[in-house]
């Protein structure tokens, strides 16, 4: 399995870096992938993130899931980027894994991809999820998209697409030895 996290500066630390944690310890390839000029990215809480990789060194071909953690600033430079764009339409058509968290959401809902779909995001960014029918739960699921409402949904997030990719059982496995024990 192989995921692309995308990072853009004013990102949240830990929407991005708990869920990259998470598909890690799963055994999932997780290449986190800088929008901005140079590989080091700066979080919302001046956390500098060095990327694997930058955006144009990237194909997506082999691409199973592409990740966008949330942010107001990470938010509206993902948004701006218009390549991502071309990018999570074409992983929508063929169906692939699209997850988005906390402001990231809105992203999906400018492209139209959250039409007719049942969504969450961070309260008050709701209005950017055109055509989506907004929950408010901390995570939600509808087809190949995955979102998640704020920092607090970090680890739920990261277990969700971890299910969707590789399953319940490691899952199960994953929480027991992290010590999430419901």
């Amino acid at each position: 399995m192989k995921a692309y996290l995308f990072l853009a500066d004013g990102f949240e630390t830990v929407e991005a870096l708990a869920p990259l944690d998470v598909m890690r310890r799963a055994g999932i390839n997780v290449v986190t992938v800088s929008i901005m000029k140079n590989l080091q990215v700066r979080s919302a809480q001046n956390v500098p993130v060095l990327a694997d990789a930058m955006y144009g060194e990237c194909s997506f071909a082999d691409a199973d899931a592409l990740i966008l953690p949330g942010g107001s600033e990470g938010t509206e430079n993902l948004s701006a980027f218009e390549s991502l764009h071309a990018e999570l339409m074409r992983m929508n058509s063929e169906g692939r894994l699209i997850a988005a968290i906390c402001a990231a959401p809105m992203v999906l809902g400018r492209i139209g991809l959250l039409q007719e779909r049942v969504a969450t995001c961070y309260p008050g960014c709701e209005g950017d999820l055109r055509g989506a029918q907004y929950t408010a739960k901390a995570v939600e699921e509808d087809g190949n998209i995955i979102t998640a409402c704020g920092p607090g949904a970090s680890f739920d997030f990261g277990f969700a697409i971890v299910e969707r990719l590789c399953g319940a059982d490691v899952v199960a496995t994953l929480r027991s030895q992290m010590q999430f024990n419901k």
